[in-house]
């Protein structure tokens, strides 16, 4: 499909690994946090709207300005420390009556993170445990 994605990490290294390891995989992904350039940020966005770029790999704080009206997925590839935050997150993508989807990783370490935003949610997120990563 051309569907593009919007990827979650709540570092600034988390970002970079994480879009080096896309581009190395044939995905065109660009990171953007607070390390890099205004001038950066700005043609990484602008790339990603264009659809020259698939994926954006962002921080929570890069994220905040970041307005793209036909996201297809938010995938948080770390939760965030912060329940709140995983609702600015996922609010981003089907914007405008359009359908998205959001897909999280959830690692051992992150579990307590996941039952804050189960209570904040007051509903549990579907789990997916048929996947090869899973270590429960």
């Amino acid at each position: 499909g051309n569907g593009n994605a919007l990827v979650f990490t709540r570092t600034k290294h988390g970002a970079d690994k994480v879009a080096r390891s896309l581009n190395q995989a044939g995905i065109r992904s660009e990171a953007i946090h607070g390390n890099k350039t205004q001038t950066a940020r700005i043609k990484a966005l602008g790339d990603f709207k264009s659809r020259r770029t698939r994926v954006l790999v962002a921080t929570d704080i890069a994220a905040r300005g970041i307005d793209v009206s036909d996201l297809s997925m938010v995938i948080n590839f770390e939760l965030p420390n912060v329940a709140e935050m995983y609702i600015h997150r996922i609010g981003r993508t089907g914007r405008a009556g359009a359908g998205g989807t959001a897909l999280s990783f959830c690692d051992f370490e992150e579990k307590a993170y996941l039952k804050d935003i189960h209570k904040l949610l007051a509903k549990n997120i579907p789990v997916v445990a048929d996947h090869p990563y899973n270590n429960k």
